[in-house]
């Protein structure tokens, strides 16, 4: 069993320091993955007019669960973090945190994020509890599952349906698809991203779906990624979107395409570059939508 030695005293900068290296503030490509799909369920709930207020709110929880979700992550990892390269220096692998401090993190977060609840309607708060179950759940996933890309996937994507009922009481067939586009997409991003560490995961006998998919890995992330274009497609159509939304759409196809050369030959740092080229395709398909909504 690992042994966690935290470090002597240290003054409470140098602890804040090592918090926001825990709930990865200098990694944010994290929150925008998890933001993205949560602008465009509030800018087609709103109909391009979404109150500010409750995009403000949207947006603090989002930043406040995904690093909470980084914390409870790296509390079900301390077992495997310090044997892959990657994950070596993380806070507890590194011994600057311990595993106790960890879940206190993840709490004062939750109870943090908890605390916007009361600017949104009863029905959204209730929800919130599926969201609150499958962030803590989630990470202990890749012990017993191949693909806890789908909870990922879930636990990213749940702020969608959350959106519409916070704005219209409501949640639409068209918001569904908002959200099985956000879970989808997590897997293509996600076994991109463990294509990263697949030979480590191999070692240590952690599940992932680099590993499921194996030599098959990106024909399987290409059929997932028309399998997504042809969702938002189709919420373009529900949602009476236009020619500026349909554009972004294609260039996010492009986008996807560019994904699959780089990581055509499977090396690790060429699969990382795809894994970030998914911000752009987030970014790509809120602003076709801003444009489509204001024009």
């Amino acid at each position: 069993m690992t042994r966690y030695t935290c470090t002597g005293p240290v003054d409470w900068r140098e602890r804040l320091r090592r918090y926001a290296l825990l709930v990865r503030l200098h990694r944010p490509i994290g929150i925008l993955l998890l933001l993205w799909p949560t602008l465009w369920a509030l800018w087609i709930a709103g109909d391009g007019m979404p109150p500010w207020g409750i995009v403000l709110v949207f947006i603090a929880g989002v930043a406040i669960m995904r690093s909470a979700g980084c914390a409870i992550n790296d509390y079900a990892d301390r077992e495997f973090d310090g044997h892959v390269a990657r994950t070596q220096t993380r806070p507890i692998a590194a011994g600057l945190v311990s595993p106790t401090e960890a879940v206190a993190v993840f709490l004062v977060l939750t109870l943090l994020a908890g605390c916007l609840l009361i600017f949104l309607n009863w029905p959204t708060r209730i929800m919130s509890l599926v969201a609150l179950l499958l962030a803590a759940i989630y990470p202990f996933m890749k012990r017993f599952i191949h693909l806890p890309q789908i909870m990922l996937g879930a636990a990213f994507g749940w702020a969608v349906p959350m959106a519409f009922m916070a704005l219209t009481e409501s949640i639409p067939w068209v918001a569904w698809l908002v959200f099985i586009s956000a879970v989808i997409w997590a897997l293509i991003y996600d076994t991109q991203y463990a294509m990263v560490d697949r030979e480590d995961d191999l070692k240590i006998g952690v599940k992932s779906s680099a590993i499921l998919f194996g030599r098959y890995d990106n024909l399987i992330v290409g059929l997932l990624q028309v399998f997504m274009i042809g969702l938002l497609l189709t919420v373009g159509a529900l949602s009476a979107r236009g020619g500026p939304y349909y554009m972004g759409v294609m260039l996010g196809a492009v986008l996807f395409a560019y994904q699959q050369w780089l990581s055509r030959e499977r090396e690790p740092q060429v699969c990382f570059e795809a894994f970030l080229n998914n911000n752009i395709f987030g970014m790509v398909i809120f602003i076709s939508l801003m444009l489509d909504y204001a024009f």
